[in-house]
C-alpha cells in the first residue's frame, strides 16, 4: 500500500504482515478496563500464554465503578468482583493499573489523553467502541472485541481489514449556543449512523481547523456513531500545544520529529461528504438512534422516507412523542453532564456558564460527573464546581456513570434524561429509560427549565 493519506502513513508504519484483505498492525498502546478484559485474561491463562509487552498496556477501571462521593469501588458485589479480578489480572501480568485514587484516574479515553500516553502516529486500541476519541491526537485508535483484547495481550499486534480512508469535511460557523456536540449530532443526523461503516475517517475543513482539542475529542468520540472503524484529525499546532502541557520537552521534540517524518509525503483524504454547519442551532436527539436529531427549539419530524417509517414509528412509540411535536414541550426528569464525550473541563465550564445565577427545576435530578480527577480538581480550583452545586447539580466522582447503565447510575423506566453522553439506544441508560442527547450547555439549560431548552432561553 502506498501512503497517500495521514491514516495510510500510520497504517504503513505499523504493518507487520498482510494477509489478503487483512493487515497485522503493531500496537503502541493497549488500554484495558474491567468489563471487556476478564475473559481475555482467562483465554491467555487457559493457553499458558504470557502478556507480550506489559509496558505497552495500561488498565483503568471506569465502567462499573460507583461515582458516589468518597467511593472506593462499587456497592454492587458483582461489580466489585469485576474490579477485584481486574486488579488481580493486571498485577499478575505486570500491567500498570491506574487506581481510583490516582491523580491519573478517569474514564479511559480521558485519562490516557490527559496524561500524555497517546501521541500522534500511534496505533491505540481498547475494548471500548469510543476509543475513536483518541484520534483527536492524530492517533489511529479504535475499539476491539474481547477476543481481540486477548490477541493484543499475547502478541502486541492486532488484525484489521484494509479499508478506504475518506475525508469528512465540515464548513461554516455554528450559531449562538451551539458547539462541537451540536455539530457532530447534526453530522450523524445528516449522514446516518451507517455512513462510516467500512471506512476510516479523517475530519477536515474550515470548521475543524478552528476547533480546540476538547471539541476534537468530542467529534472523534462520536464518529463511532457513524459506524467508522477509526476517525482522526491529522496533528497540527493545536495538537502540539495540547501535548506541550503534558510531555517533557525532550519527549515532545521526539514526537514532533517522528510525526514530521511520518507525514512528509501525505496528502488530504479524498472528501466523501461535506456538512455545512453555518448558523447551526443547538441540537438534540429525539428518538432511538443518531439519525433522529433536530434543533432543540424545533419539532419532531412529521414524515420520513418509506424505508425508514417502521423505525420512525417505533422510535416515537418508545420515546412517547408525536410527529410534529415541539421539542421544547418535552419535559425531562434527569440531566447528566459527563462521559468520555463531554466530561472535560471545557464541558463543565459551558454548563456552569448557563446555570450561573439559576436553580435546577424541582422536577429534575441533575448530575455532573467529571471525566477524570484532573478535571474535578480544575473545576474545584476555578469555582466551577461551586457554581454547579450551588445551582442544584449533584457532584460525583469520575467514571462512566449514566452514559451506560451498569454502575448504579441508571435512569428509571419511562423517565427522560437529557444527556451529554453519546448513545440514545433503547435501554442505554436503563431499561425503558428515554435518552435525549445534547451538548453540556443544552443539558444545563434543560435542567433549569425542566424541559428540553435552548441555552439562550436561560442566558439571554
Amino acid at each position: 500500500m502506498s501512503s497517500t493519506t495521514y491514516t495510510d502513513a500510520v497504517v504503513d508504519r505499523a504493518t507487520r504482515h498482510r494477509d489478503g484483505p487483512r493487515l497485522l498492525l503493531s500496537v503502541d498502546l493497549h488500554v484495558l478496563h474491567e468489563v471487556s478484559s476478564p475473559q481475555a485474561f482467562t483465554m491467555l491463562a487457559d493457553r499458558a500464554l504470557p502478556v507480550r509487552d506489559p509496558s505497552r498496556s495500561v488498565g483503568i477501571p471506569d465502567h462499573v465503578v460507583s461515582t458516589v462521593p468518597r467511593r472506593t469501588g462499587s456497592d454492587d458485589p458483582r461489580a466489585q468482583r469485576m474490579l477485584d479480578v481486574f486488579s488481580t489480572n493486571l498485577a499478575r501480568t505486570g500491567i500498570e493499573e491506574i487506581p481510583l485514587d490516582s491523580a491519573d484516574h478517569g474514564i479511559v479515553h480521558v485519562s490516557v489523553s490527559e496524561s500524555g500516553r497517546v501521541l500522534p502516529g500511534q496505533v491505540v486500541v481498547c475494548g471500548d467502541s469510543h476509543t475513536t476519541t483518541l484520534g483527536a491526537l492524530g492517533a489511529l485508535a479504535w475499539g476491539i472485541g474481547t477476543s481481540e483484547v486477548a490477541h493484543v495481550l499475547a502478541t502486541q499486534a492486532v488484525w484489521t481489514p484494509v479499508q478506504p480512508v475518506v475525508g469528512l469535511r465540515v464548513t461554516g460557523t455554528p450559531g449562538p449556543g451551539a458547539g462541537a456536540k451540536d455539530v457532530v449530532l447534526r453530522v450523524c443526523g445528516e449522514l446516518s449512523p451507517r455512513w462510516g461503516v467500512g471506512r476510516r475517517i479523517e475530519w477536515s475543513g474550515p470548521y475543524i481547523d478552528g476547533t480546540s482539542m476538547a471539541e476534537r475529542f468530542t467529534l472523534c468520540n462520536m464518529a463511532a456513531e457513524l459506524g467508522a472503524r477509526s476517525a482522526l484529525i491529522p496533528p497540527d499546532e493545536t495538537t502540539w500545544e495540547y501535548l506541550a502541557q503534558r510531555l517533557t520537552p525532550e519527549r515532545l521534540a521526539g514526537a514532533r520529529a517522528a510525526t514530521e517524518e511520518l507525514t512528509r509525503a501525505v496528502t488530504a483524504a479524498p472528501v466523501a461528504a461535506t456538512v455545512d454547519v453555518d448558523g447551526l442551532a443547538p441540537q438534540v436527539s429525539w428518538g432511538t438512534n443518531l439519525s433522529h436529531v433536530a434543533d432543540v427549539d424545533g419539532r419532531v419530524p412529521t414524515s420520513v422516507p418509506d424505508d425508514q417509517r417502521r423505525a420512525f414509528e417505533a422510535a416515537l412509540a418508545y420515546a412517547g412523542l408525536a410527529p410534529g411535536q415541539e421539542l421544547s414541550s418535552v419535559e425531562v426528569q434527569h440531566a447528566f453532564v459527563g462521559s468520555c464525550t463531554n466530561g472535560r473541563i471545557e464541558d463543565l465550564r459551558a454548563a456552569a456558564a448557563v446555570v450561573a445565577g439559576h436553580r435546577v427545576a424541582p422536577s429534575v435530578r441533575a448530575v455532573v460527573v467529571p471525566g477524570s480527577r484532573r478535571v474535578a480538581q480544575q473545576a474545584q480550583e476555578e469555582g466551577i464546581r461551586d457554581v454547579l452545586v450551588g445551582a442544584g447539580f449533584l457532584w460525583r466522582e469520575p467514571g462512566c456513570s449514566s452514559c451506560v447503565a451498569i454502575n448504579g447510575d441508571t435512569i428509571p423506566r419511562g423517565e427522560r434524561c437529557v444527556s451529554s453522553s453519546n448513545r440514545n439506544f433503547e435501554g442505554r441508560q436503563g431499561a425503558g429509560a428515554i435518552t435525549h442527547l445534547a451538548s453540556p450547555a443544552t443539558v444545563a439549560a434543560s435542567a433549569i427549565t425542566g424541559r428540553l431548552a435552548h441555552p439562550g432561553e436561560v442566558t439571554r
